[in-house]
């Protein structure tokens, strides 16, 4: 099954040292690996941002073109916008890119591979997918 992999899981691999994020690594290297990870234009938008050094922009920009975009329907733009509602009616604010990952994954009924905790408060109203991190494989990562 594919996965979409959410900014945060990509900017541990590409940014970060810090072994306590040694089993997201793992897990997106592993998706990579089986060619099962899903990247959407806003999230590589995203990790593209947060780079103003021209150079490591340049060379995370060549690193992220070996993923094609999953595309983008306009339907996905008006679910994205009903789940805003839905979330909104019940107390949940999120972003509009949180909710357009939400719309698309759930039109490609893949989970969501996310550290992001909005996520967890979204799948309370919605109903998406999201990539469970297993406890005893995440202290294994850890440990390591």
């Amino acid at each position: 099954m594919k996965v979409l992999v959410d900014t945060p899981i990509w900017s541990y691999a590409l940014r970060t040292q810090q072994t306590e994020y040694s089993y997201e690594i793992n897990q997106l290297e592993s998706l990579i690996k089986d060619q099962r990870a899903l990247i959407i234009g806003p999230i590589r938008q995203e990790i593209l941002s947060g780079y103003s050094d021209f150079k490591k922009f340049k060379e995370l920009k060549e690193k992220l073109s070996y993923f094609e975009n999953s595309l983008i329907q306009d339907s996905d733009y008006e679910s994205a916008a009903e789940m805003c509602n839905q979330c909104r009616k019940k107390g949940i604010q999120g972003s509009h890119i949180d909710f357009l990952i939400c719309a698309v994954a759930n039109r490609l009924d893949v989970p969501i591979f996310t550290t992001d905790k909005d996520f967890f408060q979204y799948r309370k109203v919605l109903s998406i997918k999201l990539f469970e991190l297993q406890p005893s494989q995440r202290q294994k990562a850890a440990d390591q």
